[in-house]
């Protein structure tokens, strides 16, 4: 999967948000082409090498660990770049009823930056050090790294494309801001209440447990069934409703284009047997 994401996804995804902001008067021609310049240049001479940071059980040296954690650091950055200067033309420019159109696609598209800089990077970068991976690899704190990375990005960016390609396709009386801003307030939200009332808290409380007694204490019954850690787990279900309701939102709008694209067929059907 790193291999994956390391050494292609980042590429894709600077790209792709690059050119379409940059259609969109986001972001400038020359900040697009440095993104997409620097993280191709990160992609082929570290794409592999930011893969080194999940070798740490294989016996691979510690300063081997060390390039794969930095490399995998670098990744992140032109991502991040990218999404800061969109948000920033896009308050200026919001104005403009034409990119007010696609709004929640450009809104879509700023979260995975702010994701890939949370999730992906801070996150990630917490734990993939020689000395964290040591004491960290596998616990709690690899699933919140996991959870806002995969869905902060990867997911995000998902809706988004779909949103902006579904713009150009339907009648602007079946499109639903309502719908889009619930969805992506509340699937954002959520992801955030599971990733730091949950995860977050009882990653470090197996930390602690790792690093003060060893990774089998960490996962050993007495953490894993602790009370702190059974709490944190009931903490998780409050963002869980929350990212629901998103994803019932994002449904219910769905279903919204799909009522209209029906009956609209059925005029036209009903159009041409008259004729």
């Amino acid at each position: 999967m790193h291999l994956w994401v390391e050494g292609f996804f980042e590429v894709f995804a600077t790209a792709v948000i690059a050119l379409l902001f940059t259609r969109l008067g986001l972001i400038r021609a020359a900040s697009a082409n440095s993104a997409i310049v620097l993280e191709t240049i990160v992609f082929l001479f570290g794409g592999i090498l930011g893969t080194l940071h999940h070798l740490y059980f294989t016996g691979t040296p510690t300063s081997v660990i060390a390039i794969g954690s930095m490399f995998s650091a670098l990744e992140v950055v032109p991502l991040t770049l990218i999404g800061i200067e969109a948000y920033r033309n896009y308050k200026r420019s919001k104005s403009a009823p034409w990119l007010g159109a696609y709004k929640w696609a450009i809104m879509c598209f700023i979260a995975v930056g702010f994701w890939n800089t949370v999730g992906a990077g801070l996150l990630g970068f917490s734990i993939n050090t020689p000395i964290a991976l040591y004491y960290m690899q596998g616990l709690n704190m690899t699933a919140a790294h996991g959870h806002a990375a995969l869905f902060g990005v990867y997911g995000m960016l998902g809706i988004g494309l779909m949103l902006f390609c579904l713009r150009g396709l339907v009648d602007r009386l079946a499109w639903s801001d309502k719908l889009l801003g619930g969805m992506f307030w509340t699937m954002n939200i959520g992801l955030a209440m599971m990733v730091f009332m949950s995860l977050v808290p009882a990653g470090i409380y197996q930390a602690v447990a790792s690093i003060t007694k060893g990774m089998w204490y960490a996962r050993s019954p007495e953490v894993v069934h602790s009370t702190f850690m059974e709490t944190a787990v009931w903490l998780r279900v409050p963002g869980d409703v929350v990212f629901a309701l998103g994803c019932v939102f994002l449904a219910l709008f769905a279903l919204r284009l799909i009522g209209k694209a029906k009956r609209e067929e059925t005029a036209v059907e009903g159009a041409v047997l008259e004729n």
